[in-house]
């Protein structure tokens, strides 16, 4: 694990670990939060993945966790498995056909086969409450749109690159958009416990709905999950 691993320095109580790829930052966010939970890791206030880095904020001592961190062996298992959130999605997105024509499948079948796996929220970034989901085979990944949308309306559920997202708020986007949760108020919610649902860590199943049709009776909310505790949040 320790190949390619850079440790920065972040001010006076903070380090910014840089990989080499998706894999080992996940692998390495999981390992610190593993370790934090078993009394292993010096103090660490914040510990907050992006996509090829992990940051470490409010610690006492960073020089000597810095030097730790370099001779660590981390394995680059499967994370552990935690609780799901489901993601109800009507697959009515402007960006369907496009999808489906780089798919080499009908239109019809994006939905089936978008919600046929399971997700795991990266990092978190961009905006309030929105996820980076991995979990899409290679051969489905699609580019972002040439030009940007202006407006990406909140809810929609869309695709860029290895990722798949919610848009928790209307903002400019160039990911394709494939669908529309409902109802994506209960993505990012300040005045709850955990405001955003969506955390490092936690896995997603998308609900396929035909239009009209209501999401089954599963929980969609931290507190329904019993997610503040679940594995694999920060």
């Amino acid at each position: 694990m320790s190949g390619g691993l850079v440790v920065r320095s972040v001010g006076r109580r903070a380090l910014l670990v840089e990989l080499p790829d998706a894999e080992r930052t996940g692998a390495l966010h999981a390992e610190l939060l593993r370790r934090r939970a078993a009394g292993t890791l010096p103090p660490v206030a914040e510990i907050v993945p992006g996509a090829r880095t992990v940051l470490l904020d409010g610690v006492p001592e960073p020089a000597s966790l810095a030097r730790r961190l370099a001779d660590w062996d981390v394995p680059l298992a499967p994370p552990a498995d935690g609780d799901v959130v489901t993601v109800p999605v009507v697959y009515d997105g402007p960006d369907l056909a496009d999808v489906a024509a780089l798919w080499g499948v009908a239109e019809d079948e994006v939905g089936a086969l978008h919600s046929s796996y399971t997700y795991r929220v990266a990092f978190c970034g961009f905006a309030p409450g929105f996820g980076y989901l991995t979990g899409l085979p290679e051969e489905l990944h699609v580019p972002r749109r040439a030009t940007p949308r202006t407006r990406v309306p909140a809810g929609s559920v869309a695709l860029a690159g290895p990722y798949s997202a919610v848009y928790p708020r209307a903002t400019p986007g160039g990911w394709q958009i494939i669908g529309t949760m409902p109802d994506p108020s209960v993505l990012w919610d300040p005045a709850r416990e955990r405001a955003a649902l969506l955390s490092p860590g936690v896995r997603v199943r998308y609900q396929l709905l035909s239009r009209g049709s209501a999401p089954d009776p599963a929980p969609q909310s931290p507190e329904g999950l019993g997610l503040p505790g679940a594995r694999g949040t920060s």
